[in-house]
């Protein structure tokens, strides 16, 4: 399977780090200025910016329009215990955009990063549904 690229724009690299790689497993790959990082997670690359750092991601548009983090984009993260993640975010000053709520496929929460950017956390409702679950009948 190929990678997939995020960039986030975030207010401080360092905090985004240890969010990411501390309170949801993310690893990190590379951080070579205070301004870029590059973190992991599975298939999942994720690009830390910060606005106005340079040349890259956070530099401003020709317009003069800098990057700021938000907004409701985001990646979807699949968790296997969603109510115990949020208790153990909640404990260390997570914010949340919202409580869970359930879906048709499942139940969904977002948090917040340190810059305000949502991370979905996703519970499936059935266990057959899980990425990279097989179906029992799929003989190929």
């Amino acid at each position: 399977m190929a990678t997939v690229s995020v960039r986030y724009i975030v207010d401080d690299v360092d905090a985004a780090i240890a969010f990411y790689c501390q309170e949801l497993d993310f690893r990190e790959v590379m951080h070579p200025a205070p301004t870029f990082a590059m973190l992991s997670h599975g298939d999942l690359r994720l690009v830390l910016s910060a606005p106005g750092g340079g040349p890259g991601g956070g530099q401003a548009m020709p317009d003069g329009t800098v990057p700021a983090p938000g907004g409701w984009n985001r990646f979807q993260l699949e968790v296997a215990d969603l109510d115990a993640l949020v208790v153990r975010l909640r404990a260390h000053g997570a914010r949340f955009r919202n409580d869970i709520i359930a879906g048709v496929g499942g139940r969904q929460v977002l948090v917040e990063d340190p810059s305000g950017n949502p991370v979905e956390l996703f519970e499936p409702t059935l266990p057959e549904a899980r990425l990279g679950a097989r179906d029992p009948q799929d003989t190929a």
